[in-house]
C-alpha cells in the first residue's frame, strides 16, 4: 500500500537556501567589497605629504626609493620626539610648518640647531621669520618646470623641476639661491656656519657649530607621488633628502599638545579612518538591500491554482498558519461565519443577512422552538446563548476553540440533518 504524501507546510533547507541564497550573495559581495576598500584606505593614510600614503598627493613614492639607496625614514608626530630623534647624522623635513603653533615652532627652532639638514616645505613669510633668522620671503608665483640656474651640484645634477610657491632671498654670501623665479629663489639652501642662522640659545657663540644647513623650498610639488617621476624632481627630491642615513619626517598631530601616555582612548578611536568609511558604504548598501528585497504591499489578486489541492490539505495548511500566529481569534471567526452561512437557507433567512446577529438570533430561536409557547425567560436565555456561540467573544486558549468548534458542530447538527426540533437547544449544546 502506497503511503500517503505528507501535507506538511513547514518550509525545509532546502526551500530555504534557495529563497534566501541571492540575498546572501549580495550581502557576500557587498562586505567583501567594503573590506577592501577599508584596507585600501587604511594602507593609504591619505595622507597629504605623508611618506606612509600611496595617494596622488602622498609621499610614500620618496620613501621607497630613499630605502632602496639605504636611507630609513621615521615618521614623527610628537614634538617631544625631536629632542631624542635629531641629530647630526639625520635629515629633519617639515612639511606643513605653518600649521605649527608658537610652541612648537619653537621645539622645533631649538631641534633644527642639531640635525645635518632641516628641509621646510612652502614657509610662509611669518613661519621664515620664526624658524630662520635674516631670510626674507617673496609672494607666491605658480608652479612650473624651472632651470636650476645655480651652482649647487643636486640642482645642477636634477636639471629642469617643478617649483614655485614662495621664492626667498637672504644676504648671506655663501647661500645657494637656486630655481630663480623674477630674481627670487623658490628653493633656498643656507649653511648653518652662515650668520643668516645664527643659535641665540647657544651659551657660548663664539665656538664651533656643528655642520649643517636649511633648505627652503617654495612648493612641494616635487614630493608628491604624482609628480615624482616628472622632469628632474626625482633626483633633486632624492639628493636633498637622502643627504644622510636617517630621514626624520615631522607630521605632529592636529591638536595643540600631544596626548598624555595616560589618556584612555576609546575603541573608535583605535580604528583607521578607512574603518568608518567602509562601515558608512556598508550602511547604505544594506539600506538599498532591504528596499531591494523589501515586502511590497499593494491590492489582493485573485490568482488560480495551478493545480487542484485537496480540501483537506487546504484546510489543514490553513490551520497550522493560525496555529503559528496564534490567531484563535480569526479561527474562530472562520468557524462562526461558516456556520451561519449553512444555517441561514435553512432557516429562512437571506445569505447576506446571515451575519447579522439581529436578523439571524430571531430566526434560530423561532426555529428551535417550533411553535411551542415557552417561558419568556427561557426563551432570552437561549437566544443570549445562540448569540454568545455565533458572534461570541475570542476563545482564550486552544481547549475552547476546540470547545467552539465542538458546539458549533453539533448546532449545525439540530438543524441540518433533519433532527426534532421539538427540544430547544440547552446550555450545555451552545456553551462557548
Amino acid at each position: 500500500m502506497t503511503a500517503p504524501a505528507p501535507t506538511s507546510t513547514s518550509p525545509t533547507a532546502r526551500h530555504l537556501w534557495r529563497r534566501a541564497r541571492g540575498l546572501l550573495l549580495a550581502a557576500a559581495l557587498i562586505s567583501v567589497t567594503a573590506l577592501a576598500l577599508a584596507a585600501l584606505r587604511s594602507g593609504e593614510e591619505n595622507g597629504s605629504l605623508d611618506p606612509r600614503s600611496s595617494a596622488p598627493y602622498g609621499s610614500k613614492a620618496v620613501s621607497r626609493l630613499l630605502s632602496e639607496h639605504g636611507v630609513r625614514t621615521k615618521v614623527l608626530t610628537n614634538p617631544a620626539q625631536l629632542r631624542t630623534a635629531v641629530g647630526p647624522d639625520t635629515t629633519l623635513v617639515v612639511p606643513f610648518p605653518d600649521s605649527l603653533p608658537d610652541d612648537r615652532r619653537t621645539s622645533l627652532r631649538a631641534a633644527t640647531r642639531k640635525s645635518g639638514r632641516t628641509l621646510l616645505l612652502a614657509p610662509n613669510p611669518r613661519t621664515t621669520a620664526a624658524l630662520t633668522h635674516g631670510i626674507r620671503t617673496a609672494a607666491p608665483v605658480h608652479t612650473n618646470p624651472t632651470p636650476p640656474a645655480c651652482d649647487l651640484p643636486a640642482a645642477h645634477r636634477a636639471g629642469d623641476a617643478d617649483l614655485g610657491g614662495f621664492r626667498y632671498t637672504t644676504d648671506a654670501e655663501d647661500a645657494d639661491s637656486c630655481y630663480l623665479r623674477d630674481g627670487k629663489a623658490t628653493l633656498l639652501r643656507v649653511p648653518r656656519s652662515s650668520p643668516a642662522d645664527p643659535n641665540p640659545t647657544d651659551p657660548n657663540p663664539t665656538g664651533p657649530r656643528p655642520a649643517g644647513d636649511t633648505v627652503l623650498v617654495g612648493s612641494p610639488d616635487p614630493l608628491y607621488n604624482k609628480h615624482l617621476d616628472e622632469h628632474g624632481n626625482a633626483s633633486l627630491t632624492l639628493q636633498l633628502l637622502g643627504a644622510h642615513s636617517k630621514l626624520l619626517w615631522y607630521l605632529p598631530e592636529p591638536t595643540s599638545a600631544g596626548p598624555a601616555p595616560s589618556e584612555e582612548r576609546s575603541f573608535l578611536d583605535l580604528l583607521p579612518s578607512g574603518w568608518s568609511w567602509a562601515a558608512l558604504q556598508l550602511a547604505v548598501a544594506a539600506a538599498f538591500a532591504a528596499l531591494w528585497r523589501a515586502r511590497r504591499l499593494g491590492p489582493l489578486v485573485t490568482e488560480r491554482l495551478p493545480v487542484h489541492v485537496p480540501a483537506a490539505e487546504a484546510t489543514e495548511g490553513r490551520a497550522r498558519l493560525y496555529r503559528r500566529a496564534n490567531a484563535r481569534g480569526h479561527a474562530a471567526d472562520a468557524l462562526r461565519s461558516a456556520t451561519r452561512a449553512r444555517l441561514a437557507p435553512r432557516i429562512g433567512v437571506p445569505v447576506a443577512q446571515a451575519h447579522r446577529s439581529e436578523s439571524l438570533i430571531p430566526a434560530l430561536a423561532d426555529q428551535a422552538a417550533n411553535g411551542h409557547s415557552s417561558d419568556t425567560d427561557g426563551a432570552r436565555a437561549e437566544s443570549a446563548a445562540l448569540r454568545f456561540l455565533l458572534f461570541g467573544l475570542p476563545p482564550r486558549d486552544d481547549a475552547a476553540l476546540i470547545a467552539l468548534a465542538d458546539d458549533l458542530d453539533r448546532l449545525e447538527r439540530r438543524f441540518l440533518d433533519h433532527t426534532s426540533p421539538d427540544t430547544p437547544p440547552t446550555d450545555k449544546d451552545v456553551r462557548s
